[in-house]
């Protein structure tokens, strides 16, 4: 067995951070243990996801991140890690657990866009996986192994079957956690049931409490724990600001205390903690309007309550892109549209579908979710679905997005590894999503059929031979 290269943090030298980690709160969703029991002598991984927190952030000497700072200290790490195209939070964590991009695992927004004739196209967010993910995930692999899987707060992952402890972002109050953590005295009678109106600030520490809870009482061989405050401010405020960095000192209190726990954990010795997040951060002082232009155009139609009505034309911003869907008769709109918003005001660049698979796009001939163009935004820049007033108006005060191409290096997002199987002290320039979850089943001797390579050279056994069959 390997011994686990251990972490030089205590509480003590968190204090500070720590006292804003209170276990008050309750969680989001969470189901009913459907899996088989856990591999008591099995390997484990933890899984961290800091939303929002950019590669660039860590250049600060003086970032308020303890905790981080000190898993990169003895353990390994990435100067950067290039997520994917679209670079937001459900097409990045599906590529974090499946291995693949985009164009193969099918998630191209924070939900599945829904298309029927007549009407508008629309995002929902609350639906099954399996409508969603259309590959394997590393969890699914562990399941079938007979490791035990718990998330928390993950994405895209609704109703999976494959999950031993789910607690997830829209709580169950009759789910078996739920009912442990208020039996236990770390979350108050009725909390559940008000969580959805409860800030971001107190979600993240009930779901962090959630997964310190399950590491302890359950030693999931495989926990998966999504953080979103700090999105949430670099949105609200942008990267760099005062705010972001206070909220960096309270997500990185949180990861102090999933790696307390780890600590405590009679499973530590065989336990590996990754810490990635999905993208970075810029900042607009300017908001383009593409749906305003296609209302100008006459292609869009706006009510007397200035709400979109079907028309031959739509798009859906995802911050930095944005995409474009002809409606009715694609193969003469297309071309259209693409000279209407080639060259307009704010827009950079119009990619047409012959540019998507070296982009990791699907073609929209494969997956209906597809645009039938994306739209780039010019430096300074940043979309948004309003279809009223001006093409581009000026923001209030900078507004912070993602969604830029990933070949930006301000989309670059960070990965930290430290624990079992890692060989500390290790560096490596660049890292990319694709490479956490056949890293993950490495180090927990999975087969998966449609991941690519691990990063072996941050495994202290690289070629660790056999794997378990699915």
């Amino acid at each position: 067995m390997k011994r686990i290269h251990r972490l030089p943090i205590s509480v003590s030298a968190a204090a500070a951070l720590l006292l804003v980690a209170t276990h008050a709160g309750a969680p989001d969703r969470t189901g009913t243990p459907q899996g088989k029991p856990g591999a008591a002598n099995s390997p484990a991984v933890v899984l961290v996801s800091l939303d929002g927190f950019p590669a660039a952030a860590l250049a600060d000497p003086d970032l308020p991140a303890p905790a981080l700072r000190a898993l990169i200290a003895s353990g390994a790490s990435a100067k950067g890690m290039t997520g994917v195209n679209p670079a937001v939070t459900w097409p990045t964590h599906t590529t974090f657990v499946t291995g693949v991009l985009p164009d193969v695992h099918g998630v191209l927004f924070n939900g599945l866009l829904i298309r029927q004739p007549g009407a508008l196209p629309r995002i929902e967010p609350w639906r099954d996986k399996a409508e969603m993910v259309r590959v394997e995930t590393v969890y699914d692999a562990a399941f079938r192994a007979g490791l035990s899987t718990a998330q928390v707060d993950w994405v895209a992952i609704q109703n999976p079957g494959t999950i031993t402890w789910d607690f997830a972002e829209r709580p169950d109050p009759k789910g078996s956690i739920a009912r442990e953590l208020i039996a236990a005295g770390l979350a108050a009678p009725g909390v559940i049931d008000r969580f959805a109106k409860m800030n971001i600030v107190a979600k993240d520490q009930t779901w962090t409490t959630a997964a310190v809870h399950i590491i302890e009482r359950h030693q999931p061989n495989l926990l998966m724990l999504h953080l979103l405050a700090l999105d949430s401010t670099h949105h609200r405020y942008g990267p760099g600001t005062p705010a972001a960095y206070a909220t960096i000192g309270f997500v990185d209190a949180q990861l102090a205390r999933v790696i307390e726990a780890v600590r405590r954990s009679p499973m530590k010795d065989r336990t590996t903690v990754m810490v990635v997040s999905d993208h970075g951060f810029k900042t607009a002082t300017r908001s383009i309007r593409p749906n305003a232009i296609l209302r100008r155009a006459g292609l869009l139609q706006v009510d007397d309550a200035g709400r979109n009505m079907p028309g031959d034309a739509f798009v859906i911003s995802e911050g930095g892109t944005a995409m474009v869907y002809a409606l009715e008769n694609r193969e003469r709109l297309v071309p259209k549209l693409a000279q209407l918003f080639r060259g307009a005001p704010g827009i950079a660049r119009v990619l047409e579908p012959a540019e998507f698979a070296a982009l990791g796009y699907p073609a929209p001939d494969r997956n209906a979710q597809m645009g039938d163009l994306v739209l780039v935004a010019a430096d300074d820049h940043s979309f948004s679905g309003s279809a009223d007033g001006d093409d581009v108006v000026d923001n209030p005060q900078p507004a912070g997005f993602h969604g830029a191409l990933n070949t930006d290096p301000a989309m670059d997002s960070i990965f930290v590894a430290w624990g079992y199987g890692i060989r500390p002290g290790v560096r490596v320039e660049r890292v990319s999503a694709v490479q956490v979850a056949p890293t993950i089943a490495a180090l927990l001797d999975l087969r998966m059929s449609a991941a690519g390579a691990p990063i072996d050279a941050i495994l202290s056994a690289p070629d660790k031979g056999r794997r378990r069959d699915r």
